[in-house]
């Protein structure tokens, strides 16, 4: 037995996000198939679609319906986002290893072997497929590297080298099993359950249809909701600020009061007080922003707005739900 049929001995789950992937799904899922079934026996692909409002639904069900019982749709009643539905098709993934992966043929399934490989040492939970060759332009480039420097302050171990091209235990899963967070991150949560981590080198192309949904004011929208949503650094940030700006103003103070006990002043200076007024302006309204940041995510979280809720009648059709009489948690995902 190989190193990689150890790491895939329970078999493989892939998860698909979908969205407006109707040209995409056909292709990606016949590519898909034969290269799981040379990997392992025990295989699945489950289809998420995420609100799409195209056909993407209808093509997904149609591919589940040709692949019968290997592939599998979840079909979100809106659209949560990609890491909302990647989170919703972990929670129903039924093999011992989860793949992730993206909708438009970017990540090619003949690299599914070099993502798996390093899973062989039980030390590695997760591991990241990096392009051999960066894809992206510069600005989004710029971007990409934005988020990832978002995820490092989040606490996410080997941030360089996250991508949407992953591969981990599924059991990982049960360190964020009751998250309801709309705002989550799929690596951040990971990152709370291993720091095994490891990188992969494989090969991508490039999209083949339309344009990703990701767009440079998204992803730098992404990065500041990890930073405010999974880190305490801005108002640690805003602390520091604070005390520096308090003791410049003690240092402006004790000069102004010596150059007045010396007869140095005349009259106020009023270019002194119009600028001492700006900045102190500027640091509460930055301060009061932050905190308005955080007391609006708590005020969201404490509405209980779920990450995403799944039709039942899709969860049946497409053969989750039909062997038992079971009820789909909406908040976990979980069936009971």
């Amino acid at each position: 037995m190989s190193s990689l049929d150890d790491a895939v001995r329970d078999g493989v789950t892939v998860v698909v996000p979908c969205y407006r992937s109707e040209e995409t799904l056909g292709p990606l899922v016949d590519q898909l198939l034969p290269a799981l079934s040379a990997l392992t026996p025990h295989h699945e692909v489950l289809l998420v679609v995420d609100g799409s409002p195209d056909a993407t639904a209808a093509v997904a069900r149609e591919v589940a319906g040709a692949a019968r019982d290997t592939v599998r749709v979840i079909e979100l009643r809106r659209n949560y986002g990609q890491h909302n539905a990647l989170i919703a098709g972990v929670a129903q993934a039924r093999y011992g290893v989860t793949v992730t992966m993206d909708d438009d043929l970017q990540h090619r399934p003949d690299q599914l072997g070099t993502l798996l490989a390093p899973l062989d040492d039980p030390r590695v939970d997760l591991v990241y497929g990096v392009p051999v060759e960066e894809e992206h332009g510069a600005v989004r480039s710029l971007a990409s590297r934005t988020v990832k420097s978002a995820l490092a302050v989040a606490g996410v171990p080997n941030a360089r080298d996250v991508s949407a091209f992953r591969a981990f235990r599924t059991d990982l899963r049960e360190a964020f099993a009751h998250v309801t967070d709309p705002f989550v991150s799929l690596d951040v949560v990971l990152s709370w359950a291993t720091t095994g981590v490891r990188r992969a080198q494989v090969r991508m192309d490039r999209r083949v249809d339309g344009e990703s949904g990701y767009t440079v004011r998204r992803l730098l929208g992404h990065a500041a909701n990890m930073v405010t949503g999974y880190s305490v650094l801005p108002l640690r940030l805003v602390t520091w600020l604070g005390l520096a700006v308090s003791t410049l103003g003690l240092v402006a103070l004790a000069s102004v009061l010596v150059m007045y006990w010396t007869g140095r002043i005349q009259v106020a200076g009023f270019t002194t007080v119009v600028a001492m007024l700006s900045i102190l302006s500027g640091t509460l309204m930055l301060s009061l922003g932050v905190v308005g940041e955080y007391l609006g995510r708590l005020h969201v979280r404490s509405m209980q707005r779920p990450a995403y809720v799944i039709r039942p009648e899709r969860l049946a059709a497409s053969g989750v739900g039909a062997a038992c009489d079971c009820v789909t948690d909406a908040r976990t995902g979980h069936r009971r």
